[in-house]
């Protein structure tokens, strides 16, 4: 795994934007995708999606934890009328809206924004058992997985298989997730605004959910991992230019060979923090409700001269 230590906020930027290896494919730059950790995974928090935590799978035949998975998502539809207004069209959707909600899932929260990640990376600095800070670290997808909107864009135009669409399929996006936030020719880097991130939702048809036809994508059948950009089931995911990595071995780690690591020092992350209030990536813009207000009112009055 490709590893660098940062000491500052701008030393991140500077790692960022040199060290992406941002290549052209048919015309367009690689999107990269980002996620934040407060652990790093050697620390017992890998890189895996949060159904893989639960060790005790691992003993199940994977067709029978398919099987589970399938019932438990299965059950969660059936209660979603009572709850939402708009209801998912297929798995996918329905996954997206299980995973929101804390349910496990074989998919793993990434951003296309770094400082996103950053900020999930810092806002909560850890400590082990022995009281000793913990530096956390930003990972970097860098295996280039392939779309879901690509594959089935086309699935449905030459109807080849799953196998072969996930093998053949253009992983190229329309940015790097990173230009809006870089660094100025004066080595300055801009101030965002709290309008600066829309927080608007998008909208569902009013339909009964549908299990995944027989031949289209289904995140339960992929053969490798799949990037997936969800409907906006709620205003964090916009805000948080959050993408979802549907994980075909959802019990295994992401190899290593997959992720570039950036480490955050620990002594770091108080200025951290202030710098991404500066920037506009806080509690309230990332949680657009009532839980993100009172994360901000506590960092703003009570954590940011030191306090905890």
């Amino acid at each position: 795994m490709n590893e660098f230590t940062v000491n500052s906020f701008e030393e991140y930027l500077t790692t960022v934007r040199n060290n992406l290896g941002i290549v052209e494919k048919n015309g367009k730059r690689v999107r990269r995708y980002f996620r934040g950790q407060a652990k790093r995974a050697f620390e017992g928090f890998d890189l895996k999606p949060s159904i893989g935590r639960y060790t005790h799978l691992n003993s199940l035949p994977p067709a029978e934890r398919d099987r589970r998975e399938n019932e438990v998502l299965e059950t969660f539809s059936n209660h979603l009328l009572t709850y939402v207004n708009h209801l998912p069209r297929n798995d996918w959707e329905a996954l997206t809206i299980a995973q929101h909600h804390g349910l496990p899932t074989r998919f793993m929260d990434w951003t296309t924004n770094p400082l996103v990640a950053l900020y999930f990376a810092c806002r909560d600095s850890k400590k082990d058992k022995d009281g000793n800070p913990h530096d956390s670290a930003v990972y970097v997808l860098i295996s280039e997985p392939p779309r879901f909107s690509e594959l089935r864009r086309q699935q449905k135009n030459g109807g080849a298989s799953v196998e072969e669409l996930e093998s053949a399929a253009p992983v190229s996006g329309d940015d790097d997730g990173y230009d809006d936030f870089g660094l100025d020719e004066s080595g300055e880097a801009p101030v965002l605004s709290d309008d600066d991130l829309d927080t608007t939702t998008a909208t569902w048809p009013r339909t009964q959910p549908e299990p995944t036809k027989e031949g289209e994508l289904s995140p339960f059948d992929i053969s490798s991992n799949v990037i997936y950009d969800p409907p906006h089931v709620s205003p964090r995911i916009r805000a948080q230019d959050g993408v979802l990595l549907a994980c075909h071995q959802p019990m295994q780690p992401l190899e290593e060979n997959d992720v570039l690591k950036i480490v955050i020092s620990q002594a770091a992350h108080d200025d951290i923090r202030r710098r991404l209030d500066q920037y506009g990536v806080f509690d309230k813009q990332l949680f657009p409700d009532l839980d993100g207000i009172a994360k901000w009112l506590k960092y703003r009055v009570f954590e940011i001269n030191g306090m905890t």
